[in-house]
C-alpha cells in the first residue's frame, strides 16, 4: 500500500505541476493532459510493483540466509497476493474517497442530465481495480520470477486498457464490460499459475477434500 501511495503522489505531483504550466482555457491541451496523467500513473505503479518485488526478492534472501533449514516461511506466491491485494485495497480507498467527497455537495450527481448511475457504476469499477490489482500482483510477481517478460508486458497493457476505458464515460457500459471481461481473464490466468486446475475447483464447489 505504501508503494501504491509514493507511485501516487509523484503522479500527481507531474500532473499538477503540467496543468499549472499550461494555459487552462485551453480545453484541448487539458484533456491531453488528463489523458497523459493517467497513462503516467499507471507505468509508474506498475514500474513501483516491480521495485517492490526486487525488495521483496532481497528480503526473502535474508530469511532463507537466516533460516534453519535453508527455506523461506514465506513464498513469493503468497507474497504477490499480499502485494496484489495493498496495492488494490489502497487503489479503492483512494476512489471511494474521491466518491465520497462528491457526494458531500454542493449538488447532486444527476439534476442536470447526468447520469443518475455514477455512484452505482464508480462502486463496481472500484471493485474491479482491487481485483484486477490482486490478479496483476500475481501475473507480474510470477512474470518476474520466471522471466516471462510478455506476462509483465500483459498486465501493463491490461492496466493501461482498464484506466483508458474510463475515458469512454458516461457510457459507462463501455468501460465497465471491458474491464469485467478483463477481470475474469486475468482471475483465470492467475489461478492457473497459482497451481490451480479444473479439478481443484469442481472439489472445491462440491466441497470435497
Amino acid at each position: 500500500a505504501f508503494f501504491w501511495l509514493v507511485s501516487l503522489l509523484l503522479s500527481s505531483l507531474i500532473w499538477f505541476i503540467a496543468v499549472k504550466a499550461s494555459d487552462p482555457r485551453d480545453e484541448r491541451l487539458q484533456k491531453g493532459l488528463l489523458i497523459f496523467g493517467v497513462m503516467f500513473s499507471v507505468l509508474l505503479q506498475e514500474a513501483f510493483r516491480f521495485l517492490y518485488y526486487k525488495l521483496l526478492r532481497k528480503a526473502i534472501e535474508g530469511l532463507v540466509a537466516l533460516s534453519e533449514d535453508g527455506c523461506s516461511p514465506i513464498s513469493i506466491q503468497q507474497m504477490a497476493y499480499v502485494a496484489g491485494v495493498g496495492f488494490g485495497l489502497m487503489s479503492g480507498a483512494f476512489s471511494m474517497i474521491n466518491l465520497l467527497a462528491d457526494a458531500l455537495g454542493p449538488g447532486t450527481v444527476g439534476i442536470h442530465g447526468d447520469s443518475q448511475l455514477y455512484f452505482l457504476t464508480s462502486a463496481f469499477m472500484t471493485m474491479v481495480l482491487i481485483f484486477l490489482h490482486t490478479f496483476w500482483g500475481i501475473l507480474f510477481f510470477h512474470g518476474c520470477e520466471h522471466r516471462r517478460w510478455w506476462e509483465i508486458a500483459a498486465v501493463v497493457v491490461m492496466h493501461l486498457a482498464v484506466s483508458g476505458s474510463s475515458f469512454c464515460n458516461p457510457l459507462y457500459v463501455g468501460s465497465l464490460v471491458p474491464s469485467y471481461i478483463l477481470m475474469a481473464a486475468a482471475a483465470a490466468w492467475a489461478y492457473l499459475l497459482s497451481g490451480g486446475s479444473a479439478q481443484n475447483l469442481r472439489r472445491f464447489l462440491l466441497c470435497k477434500s
